[in-house]
Formats: C-alpha cells, sequence, structure tokens
C-alpha cells in the first residue's frame, strides 16, 4: 500500500490550498454578514456564488466523481486529501467546489443507474451547480437505521407513481435552489425479500402532494450549508413511471451504493475539521494566559494537542487505506474499512473538538469561533449514514463469522 500523494493529487492540493487561503477563509465572516440581510434564512449568500465561479474558472469543480465523463476522475486515494481540506471549512468549500452532500450521493446515483433522460434533466444542471437536491430515506415513525422498516409508499396506478409518506432530516429541502428529490419507498411492501421491497424514484420538489412542511434543527443550528434539514410529506404525490431509478425492488442496493463513498467522504472532512481543531487550540494556547502563565505551558494542554495529532494521524491512516481498498477492490471488498472509518472518525474528531471548545472557554460554545458549529455537524456524523450501533453490530458478525 502506497499512500503517498501522486503528481496531479500535489498539484490540486496546491492549488486548493492556495484557493482556501485567498478566497475561502476570507469568505467566512462576509457569508455571516450576509445571511443576516438575507429575507430567508435559506437563500444563499452572494459571496456562495462567487465562490462557486471562481472555483469553477480555477478548475476545481467536482472534484468528488471519479466517472471522468462528469467529474475530475479522480480515484478515492486522489480525493481523499482534497476533501480534507474542504472539511476545514465544511459551510463553504464544499458547496463552493460544487462537492457538498447530499448533491455528491445524488450526483452519483444518477451518474451510475439513471437512464440518458434522467441525466440530461436532473444530473446535468446538478453538475453545473445550477440546482440542488435533496435523499429522501429517513423517517420520523420508524428505525431508520434499518432501512427495510421505512413505509413510505410507491404505488403503480397505470402510467404513474403514487408516493405517499412522511421523511425528515432530509438534507438540502430547505434551500430555495432545491429542484429535485431522490425518494426511497417501498413499491412492493409484502415482498418476501426485505432488500427488494424498495424503490427509488425522482420526485420534483413542486410536484403537487409533495410539502416542505418545516426545518428540523441540529442541537439548535440550521444548517445552511446543506440546504437545511427538512421534513416532508408525501400526500399521494404522483410522478410518471419513467422517474424510477433503475428498476424496481433496486432501492436498497442503490442506498448502499450511494452510502459507501458517502460516508469516506464524510471522515474525510472529519480530518479537515480536527485539523483546524488543532490550529485553533494552539493559536488559543500561545495566545492566552491563566493563573500566571500562556495556556500553552500548562501540562494538561500539551496531552490535549499531543493526544489530537496522533488521534489525527491514525484517522487518517485509516481513512487512506480504505480509499485505495474501494479503489483495487471496490466497495464491497472494502466494506469492513468503510465500516471502521465510520465508527472511528466522528467518535474521535467529536473528542478532539470537545478538548478544543475546552480550551477556548465561553469562546468555544459561542458564534465567535466556529468549535461549536463543527462538534454540531461532528456529532450528528455518528448518527447519519447508519447510526454507529448499526456499524458495529454488522462488522462484529462479519469478524464473528469467521469463528463460527
Amino acid at each position: 500500500m502506497d499512500f503517498a500523494f501522486d503528481a496531479r493529487t500535489e498539484e490540486l492540493r496546491g492549488r486548493l490550498l492556495a484557493f482556501m487561503d485567498e478566497y475561502v477563509y476570507p469568505a467566512e465572516p462576509v457569508a455571516e454578514e450576509q445571511r443576516a440581510a438575507l429575507a430567508s434564512p435559506w437563500d444563499t449568500p452572494a459571496v456562495v456564488a462567487e465562490l462557486k465561479a471562481e472555483a469553477r474558472r480555477q478548475g476545481l469543480w467536482n472534484l468528488f466523481l471519479p466517472d471522468s465523463e462528469y467529474g475530475a476522475g479522480l480515484t478515492n486515494l486522489q480525493y481523499a486529501p482534497l476533501a480534507e481540506i474542504t472539511g476545514r471549512s465544511p459551510h463553504l468549500a464544499p458547496p463552493a467546489l460544487n462537492c457538498a452532500a447530499p448533491d455528491t450521493g445524488n450526483m452519483e446515483v444518477l451518474a451510475q443507474f439513471g437512464d440518458e433522460r434522467q441525466k440530461k434533466q436532473w444530473l446535468e444542471p446538478l453538475l453545473a451547480g445550477e440546482i440542488r437536491s435533496a435523499f429522501a430515506m429517513t423517517e420520523p415513525d420508524v428505525a431508520s437505521s434499518d432501512a427495510t422498516n421505512i413505509t413510505t409508499h410507491i404505488e403503480r396506478d397505470g402510467d404513474e407513481y403514487v408516493i405517499t409518506g412522511r421523511k425528515w432530516y432530509i438534507s438540502g429541502a430547505m434551500n430555495p435552489d432545491c429542484a429535485i428529490f431522490i425518494v426511497m419507498g417501498k413499491t412492493d411492501p409484502d415482498g418476501a425479500d426485505v432488500r427488494r421491497q424498495q424503490s427509488m424514484v425522482l420526485v420534483p420538489r413542486d410536484t403537487p402532494g409533495v410539502t416542505v412542511k418545516r426545518a428540523m434543527k441540529v442541537f439548535g443550528y440550521e444548517d445552511h450549508s446543506h440546504g437545511g434539514h427538512a421534513e416532508v410529506v408525501f400526500d399521494h404525490a404522483r410522478v410518471p413511471v419513467t422517474n424510477l431509478i433503475g428498476e424496481e425492488g433496486g432501492g436498497f442496493a442503490i442506498a448502499q451504493a450511494r452510502l459507501g463513498p458517502g460516508r469516506i467522504h464524510h471522515c474525510m472532512r472529519l480530518i479537515g475539521m480536527a485539523e483546524r481543531a488543532i490550529e485553533l487550540m494552539c493559536r488559543r494556547a500561545v495566545a492566552r494566559d491563566a493563573f500566571g502563565k500562556a495556556l500553552a505551558q500548562q501540562g494538561v494542554v500539551h496531552n490535549w494537542i499531543a493526544d489530537a495529532r496522533v488521534t489525527v494521524e491514525q484517522l487518517r491512516l485509516l481513512v487512506l487505506k480504505t480509499a485505495w481498498m474501494m479503489d483495487t477492490v471496490g466497495n464491497r471488498g472494502a466494506h469492513t474499512e468503510i465500516q471502521a472509518i465510520k465508527i472511528a472518525t466522528p467518535r474521535a474528531v467529536v473528542g478532539i473538538l470537545d478538548r478544543a471548545i475546552q480550551l477556548h472557554g465561553a469562546g468555544g460554545v459561542s458564534q465567535d469561533f466556529p468549535l461549536a458549529d463543527l462538534y454540531a455537524s461532528a456529532r450528528t456524523l455518528m448518527i447519519a449514514d447508519g447510526p454507529d450501533e448499526v456499524h458495529q453490530r454488522s462488522l462484529a458478525r462479519r469478524e464473528l463469522k469467521r469463528y463460527l
């Protein structure tokens, strides 16, 4: 296993680091000021459009897509260090590069499973950054950590599907630019194979019967970067049968194909969040005095910083190994590693952010530093894309299988 960055990765890293220093970090306070003056909290600050235009001009666009027909054609191993860099400003950098969830996963689904009409109508404007999208799977009334539990009905009626159900924490749905939902529901609820009961359909946001009821907060925050998280009701919403993605009964498999890359992308960005936290810890430690000496001279602070550095180096190697395996043996072959990073990375980064918040005192929980916002995002990822316990259960069963 060779994790050294190749020439193309090094070149893109250099350009992206310069882009972050010159454009993204200075735009963070500007975005907050602009957001405060917007008519709706879900409107996008003008500076984001400026960042997107500059990123596209510099060729820092759609870096996440390994298919060179649609994206940059990078391998997972090449993309990993780039995603890490964007994680240092997770609310601005990914949208600026058109590499933000949930659009990334939705574009991957359309590129891999969509037909030519679906790609023309929805994938192309997503690739161009002209629209946003949402992925509707999680439901409030069932344990959605087991995707076979979902109850949304997708019933065929002639040349149409009729969708009925309630979803929540649907990322992207509050964004006024969100034009399309990928909805997972059951087309065969009584089917013998519980993993063949589900299908995915494309549902335009303006479809009659689709109601975005309310925004869902995360630890009191409204996650603007993803276009918010919403509760969405589908009340006999009708779409043409041609809006089916793939085949009937293929929804569960498509979901797994979508979530694999999504999980590693989250972990890559989490490492960037941890690096930002370490930087803030060090800056705070050398700039503040307590009890007659700088925080940087306090032994407990030394321990926090050293432990954080060791943890980040361990996590990075595990994520890079996972990316390498996905490239060489495929997502199925890297199943154990994908689960391992999904368990380890959010948990460890939450710990690092917690120490960084502690070091900043009252400032750590305030809006004057990004730490509280980063903490909320990282803690949420212990639930999103499958809670830790689901991955632990699956990974343990895989380990035990060799001894049974």
